[in-house]
This record gives structure tokens, sequence and C-alpha cells, in this order.
């Protein structure tokens, strides 16, 4: 019996290539959320049927109204929903002084408080059944911050505090919570950096692909996991060693 996973935002980049992999698996339903690209979530839905269930659902995990009605047509459509990948994120560079609470806001409410939205959406049912996997998006910027990126690191050190925090307590009901850091991964959002430059800072010598992420979201789901809870799995190349 298939399994049902929900990757918030998963029109575009590393939320894109997870629903991919974990459609292709044979193993999930799908469900896609979108916050505003709906042509390009409908790109990922046409290539995710090809190989499972899946439908898609317009939401912004910043909104708890939002989210509820994202758990209620999730569950309408597939009942149990049983892995939830905390996705969605925005980003803004510049130094602290300049930014205003606004751009405050706008970074942690997408975030944080919006992995803490749709955790608390889904982590009922999830206790009902005694199981479930929750996976956590978070950056090595959450380990170690970056000039310029103030907001967006604390916003992303906030998301490994709440894995290592709920893992404890929930794990006690079959639940277990983790995150995965990605490091320099080729998206919309770092296409414009000097890519070879930052290439020789890393151990293994290339900046990682959204792919890289994505089987490491699809292995901390898997069984293949059952005995890693609370924890924050680095895919960075050897980035921070």
């Amino acid at each position: 019996m298939a399994r049902t996973v929900l990757i918030t935002g998963s029109s575009r980049g590393i939320g894109r290539q997870i629903a991919l992999e974990f459609a292709k698996s044979g193993g999930y339903n799908l469900v896609i959320n979108y916050k505003e690209n709906e042509q390009a979530a409908k790109e990922v839905l046409n290539e995710a049927s090809k190989f499972c269930s899946c439908i898609m659902i317009r939401a912004d995990v910043s909104k708890k109204e939002q989210v509820d009605e994202l758990y209620n047509d999730a569950f309408k459509k597939f009942g149990f929903i049983d892995t939830i990948i905390n996705n969605a994120g925005v980003a803004m560079s510049g130094l602290m002084m300049d930014m205003s609470e606004n751009d405050y806001s706008y970074i942690m409410d997408t975030n944080l408080k919006g992995s803490f939205f749709v955790a608390r959406a889904f982590l009922p049912s999830m206790i009902k059944h005694r199981f479930g996997r929750v996976i956590n998006i978070s950056s090595i910027l959450g380990n170690v911050g970056a000039s310029c990126e103030v907001i967006y690191s604390a916003s992303k050190a906030g998301i490994i505090g709440l894995t290592k925090a709920l893992a404890k307590e929930v794990g006690g009901y079959g639940i277990r919570v983790n995150a995965i850091a990605p490091g320099l991964i080729y998206t919309d959002m770092t296409k414009h950096l000097d890519i070879k430059n930052l290439e020789d800072n890393i151990v293994v010598g290339k900046i990682g692909e959204c792919t890289d992420i994505a089987m490491a979201a699809l292995f901390l789901a898997s069984d293949k996991a059952q005995y890693i809870n609370g924890q924050v799995l680095s895919v960075d190349g050897g980035l921070l060693i």
C-alpha cells in the first residue's frame, strides 16, 4: 500500500526534485504544494502523474488558515498523510541594519513559522496512527550563519531547533523528525553566484544538485532510516568539514 507524502514549495528547485524522486520511487502518493507559480506546479504534476497518484494544492504556509485548508484538501484526496517535507522557503540578502521588520517577518514567517504550522496541522493524525515522518529542510547557514544572511540564517537555525525538540516530543508515537542541511546547491537562488570560485572550497570539488537533497529526503523517509531521529543530515559535499 502506497504511503503519502506532502512536499511544501514543490513547484521548483529542491522541492520540485524531491517531489519527482518520491513519485518515481513507486511507493508514494504525492501532494504538491505551491504558493504562486501554478504553471510550474502543473508541470511537476504532469511529470509526477506518470508514476503515481498526485494532486497539487495552492497554499501559503505562512498563513495558518491556508495550511488548515491544505490539510483538509490533502486528507479528502488521500486520507492519512504520513510524510511531510517542510521545504518551502524564501531568502533575502543584505546587511542586517538595512533589513526592515517586514523583511524579518517575510523570511521567518515562511521558513520557520511555516514549518511549525504544517507540522502542527498534520501531527495529530500521525499520532493517532502512531506513524509519521517529518523532514525539515534547513541549511548549512543554520549551522554556521553567513554575513548578509542574518535573518535567513536565524530562520534555518530555528528549523534545526524545531527538529530536535519535536523529535523528542513525538518520537514515542512512532514519528521520526529529522532535518537536511543543504550546502551549495544549484538552484534559481544560487545560479547568480560565482560557482567556479565556490567549488574550490568544496571538498568534492563541485556544487551540489537538487537530486542530492531529494535522495537524502527519500532515505530519511524510508524504513532504512528507522533508527535515525532528531538528526541534521548535512548534504554539502564536505564544505563544513
